[in-house]
């Protein structure tokens, strides 16, 4: 016999879903702005995973954690990411009080 145990973490587009729970569209823009890939999962892709994961294709996969998740996960990891809120003129700001610096 085949064991199968596998983890899965997405955040999915379910139409159904988010008419219901997030009729404002809030909670969708907001966790779409923490995503690098710019858009939420969609079901296809979740179903082209389960083929794969079900096919000969996939034998040597065992055990692993598969994150459909755009990014988020090291995107949310990351102390710096607020970072990508600020300007162009801000950076230009930052550098030159950077450049004043010796040695920078």
């Amino acid at each position: 016999k085949v064991f199968f145990f596998f983890s899965l973490q997405c955040i999915l587009f379910v139409k159904g879903a988010f008419s219901r729970l997030d009729p404002s569209g809030n909670f969708k823009k907001e966790a779409v702005s923490q995503i690098p890939a710019g858009r939420l999962g969609e079901i296809q892709e979740l179903a082209n995973l389960a083929a794969y994961l079900v096919s000969d294709y996939s034998s040597w996969i065992t055990g692993e954690v598969i994150r459909l998740d755009g990014g988020e996960l090291p995107f949310l990891a990351g102390e710096f990411n607020k970072l990508l809120s600020v300007t162009r003129e801000q950076w230009d700001q930052m550098e030159k009080l950077i450049r004043t610096v010796k040695g920078s």
